[in-house]
């Protein structure tokens, strides 16, 4: 026998599934919105103009709690920064030096399950204007490739 009961003593059959990849969630889609629209109120909100330091301090310890955050900046760079330094904070790296030096090749590498926690912990990025919106979500095109 292969080890497969059955409540009637006969040996089974196996059963043939088919198994497909998940769709990978994109790592930026959706992400870029109005400022007042990331989130629920009461989400903590995260200005991404902040010096880095206070940046590193509060990733280092909102990536350990259920709530998740909103960043908020009209800097694509600044921006893509976040987006660098929440994986950083997920993964135990340098915080600082994933704000300072976003690696583009290791985030577009990232394996569906690590694309998930980082959406749930950073929920979305706010900016101002469209013109501000525009150059924020061009600078995180180099991060959509799910």
């Amino acid at each position: 026998m292969n080890g497969a009961q059955t409540g009637h003593g006969s040996e089974a059959e196996p059963v043939l599934i088919s198994l497909t990849a998940p769709a990978r969630r994109s790592l930026v889609r959706g992400l870029v919105c109005d400022t007042g629209s990331g989130a629920r109120a009461g989400v903590p909100r995260l200005s991404a103009d902040r010096p880095d330091a206070e940046i590193a301090d509060f990733l280092a310890g909102i990536v350990h709690t259920d709530t998740g955050f909103v960043a908020r900046t009209d800097s694509g760079e600044r921006a893509l920064a976040i987006v660098a330094a929440t994986v950083a904070a997920l993964c135990g790296e340098d915080i600082r030096l994933a704000l300072a030096r976003p690696d583009i090749a290791f985030l577009t590498a990232l394996k569906p399950p690590a694309v998930e926690a980082l959406r749930g912990v950073l929920l979305a990025i706010e900016t101002e204007a469209a013109e501000a919106a525009e150059a924020v979500i061009g600078a995180l095109t180099v991060l959509d490739v799910g």
